[in-house]
């Protein structure tokens, strides 16, 4: 009969002496067990680096993830002050360039008045209209006042007329409003119809 020895996860068929060689099977033995434990410690070795490793995968997927989402977030408010200085810096340009259109439309009404060569108004007004192109293609609009009722988020009175018909109407516009896209960036400055 032999004695089965487990050695790297093979069974050996070890043959048993019958002198005294009792020594040996024990020596055999302790083998067996030293080899138990250090296989043992080995495999608590590798589950205790694969923990590790395992953790450090998912500090880093993790702090993967809050980069990506930090750097999402840097993209879109970086996105937004951008449109945020070309609104502003576009707003204040409309703004100086309103002043130029209030002098041009004085100048025509002038020149119209003062009976210049129509010729030469026709060709004021054709720059004057391609000048208003260019602004109406970047966003600006009049803001539309005579005979509409008052709104004072669009309209600035800055006189009333007693009327015995019309309620809240403008009648008179003595300054032209503004918008840039959907702000005012200048109201109407009107005389508004009141009822007795």
């Amino acid at each position: 009969m032999g004695l089965l020895l487990k050695k790297d996860k093979k069974t050996v068929d070890a043959p048993v002496n019958k002198g005294n060689n009792c020594a040996n099977t024990e020596n055999e033995l302790n083998l067996q067990t030293e080899d138990d434990v250090n296989e043992e410690n080995i495999i608590d070795n590798e589950a205790n680096i694969i923990a590790e490793y395992d953790l450090k995968f998912k500090e880093s997927q993790d702090r993967f993830i809050r980069l990506q989402a930090d750097f999402e977030n840097f993209r879109k408010r970086v996105a937004k002050e951008r449109e945020d200085i070309y609104l502003f810096s576009l707003e204040e340009l409309m703004t100086q360039l309103i002043s130029i259109i209030d002098d041009f439309e004085r100048a025509l009404d002038s020149f119209k008045a003062g009976g210049l060569d129509e010729k030469y108004v026709e060709g004021l007004e054709m720059v004057f209209n391609n000048f208003l192109g260019v602004l109406t293609k970047n966003g600006l609009s009049e803001i539309e006042a005579k005979n509409c009722i008052f709104d004072p988020n669009y309209h600035h009175a800055v006189m009333q007329e007693e009327t015995d018909d019309d309620d809240n109407v403008v009648k008179e516009i003595f300054q032209k409003g503004y918008m840039l896209n959907t702000k005012v960036i200048r109201p109407c400055m009107v005389k508004v119809a009141v009822k007795n």
